[in-house]
């Protein structure tokens, strides 16, 4: 005779009343809260400027256990939720500098910010876990569904309400030899091998079988590494006759625009433009000079009386991070100031970075005093008409981007290619912790996709020279003011990624979907 389950077993010990069998206790809300966001920050450590993977990969393996051993999908959003809130909280960080430039007006904005910013990128960690738990039929079903939904979700961030792939999960692995598979397969194949490393022990159900994942995660990271390896073995192309100036005036963002600061910061830019070409580099002038970001305290359409003294100390063309009016229309531009003193081509960069560059229903909001950051005439910047092909005399033809637009690979031109990649910006907007150099990161992770050397001007650094497998030849440090003379790397034969874009890696996340859907049909 079986016995009946809702009577007690009289052989059992006998437990206090109100309390739970000792299988069935439960941490308090408040410790189990605690180490998921201690997970997510250590999840955050493998980015910039720190660069501890290894952490990371632990951090995900234990997200993908908790949410799959999770009690219901319910409870799973919410262990993801945390994790995440932690992750962002620290990956991004700097989005509380902003708010400190004039801390007097919008200082008591920067902890919402903080507080809102991560939340929201645990949305897509959140979200995905939901969707994962109520997929998966068991452990390991689960754990394989959270992996690809996170990956899925990696890939939207890029696109959703104007995108933000800041922090990807395979960001951790740009300061590596693995990096290199983004020549092949993008941003998402970088984060495929981190999440695939991550799943790997998660998927064992002994520790035996934990072991084996382990060794298999370490065997994929390794194979990865190999891969970055030999890619780095070719031969680079020779750096090309031009020598490029960047230059770097370290302007404080705080003072950028004060009547008695902006006459000296503008006088700092040209007389570093004006000082002597590196000997070891040649005679004469730099080819080219570069600016950063809105580097001057006037419109293009004031520039007439400083186009000759610009040209003079200089001695070449200058590229001018500068703001332009047409119309009611206000653009952050890039402007040619020629060797002879006139103003050549002008780009106008098109993705704005939203309530930083531009307000959505921004004339209703200033009816409230409420205007964008960055826009220092009107209450935001127009957008441009898009990427485009910028050429200067004596120089092969370039792709211009502007400070935030670098972020987007999708951005890069690749119905024609360019032979190198600028990017002028204006960092000093991130603060000094970790936000310009997860910037310069993700500048260099441009470079390894398209095989095209990265060249970067900032106001307050890092400036850099990057050569077309991503590696940084030469920099200016943060909060330094200076030139960077360098010769023009070569640019690499278009790579995979340049020819297909992210359409391997979505293809096999397709494939991965289905597979998953088939096994779990037939498991039923």
């Amino acid at each position: 005779m079986r016995p009946d389950p809702r009577r007690p077993d009289p052989a059992a010990p006998l437990q206090p009343a109100g309390t739970a069998p000792p299988a069935q206790r439960r941490a308090p809300l408040v410790l189990r809260l605690g180490l998921d966001l201690l997970i997510g920050v250590m999840a955050a450590l493998g980015q910039a400027p720190w660069g501890l993977w290894p952490a990371t990969v632990l951090a995900l393996a234990a997200l993908i256990w908790r949410v799959a051993t999770a009690p219901s999908a319910r409870a799973a959003a919410w262990r993801a939720l945390a994790i995440g809130a932690g992750h962002f909280a620290l990956a991004l960080a700097w989005i509380t500098q902003p708010f400190l430039v004039e801390a007097d007006r919008y200082g008591w904005m920067s902890p919402f910010a903080l507080l809102l910013t991560a939340l929201g990128g645990a949305l897509f960690w959140a979200l995905p876990a939901l969707a994962a738990h109520r997929a998966g039929w068991d452990r390991a079903s689960r754990a394989a569904a959270v992996a690809l939904a996170l990956l899925v979700s990696d890939w939207l961030r890029g696109w959703i309400f104007t995108g933000l792939p800041w922090a990807l999960t395979g960001h951790i692995w740009i300061d590596t030899p693995a990096a290199q598979i983004a020549a092949w397969l993008g941003a998402p194949g970088l984060s495929a091998l981190t999440l695939a490393a991550a799943l790997s022990p998660v998927l064992g159900s002994t520790r035996r079988g934990m072991a084996i994942g382990a060794a298999l995660s370490a065997a994929l990271i390794a194979a990865a590494w190999g891969a970055g390896l030999a890619r780095l073995a070719q031969p680079l192309p020779p750096d090309r006759a031009q020598i490029i100036r960047l230059v770097q005036p370290n302007a404080d963002q705080t003072l950028k625009w004060d009547p008695h600061w902006a006459p000296q910061f503008y006088d700092r830019l040209t007389a570093l433009s004006a000082l002597p070409l590196d000997p070891a580099l040649g005679e004469g002038r730099p080819d080219l000079v570069v600016w950063p970001e809105t580097a001057v305290p006037f419109l293009l359409n004031e520039a007439g009386p400083a186009l000759e003294d610009i040209a003079a100390q200089s001695g070449a063309t200058t590229l001018v991070g500068i703001q332009r009016a047409e119309g009611a229309a206000w653009f952050n531009s890039l402007a040619e100031f020629t060797a002879d003193a006139r103003i050549g081509a002008v780009y106008d960069k098109f993705h704005l970075v939203p309530f930083g560059e531009y307000i959505p229903w921004g004339d209703a909001l200033a009816r409230f005093g409420i205007t964008a950051f960055a826009a220092r005439h009107g209450n935001g910047y127009s957008r441009g008409p898009g990427p485009q092909m910028m050429q200067v005399e004596g120089l092969p033809p370039f792709q211009p981007l502007i400070c935030y637009e670098a972020i987007f690979d999708r951005h890069l031109l690749r119905d024609q290619r360019p032979e190198w990649i600028l990017q002028v910006t204006n960092d000093a907007w991130f603060g000094t912790w970790s936000g310009p150099y997860q910037h310069l990161a993700q500048a260099r992770l441009r470079a390894i996709q398209s095989g095209l050397p990265l060249l970067r001007a900032a106001n307050t650094g890092v400036s850099a020279v990057i050569d077309a497998r991503g590696a940084v030849r030469a920099t200016l440090a943060l909060n330094r003011e200076g030139v960077l003379d360098a010769p023009l790397p070569g640019a690499l034969p278009p790579t995979l990624w340049w020819r297909w874009g992210d359409l391997p890696m979505l293809a096999l996340m397709a494939l991965a979907a289905g597979a998953l859907a088939i096994v779990r049909r037939r498991g039923h």
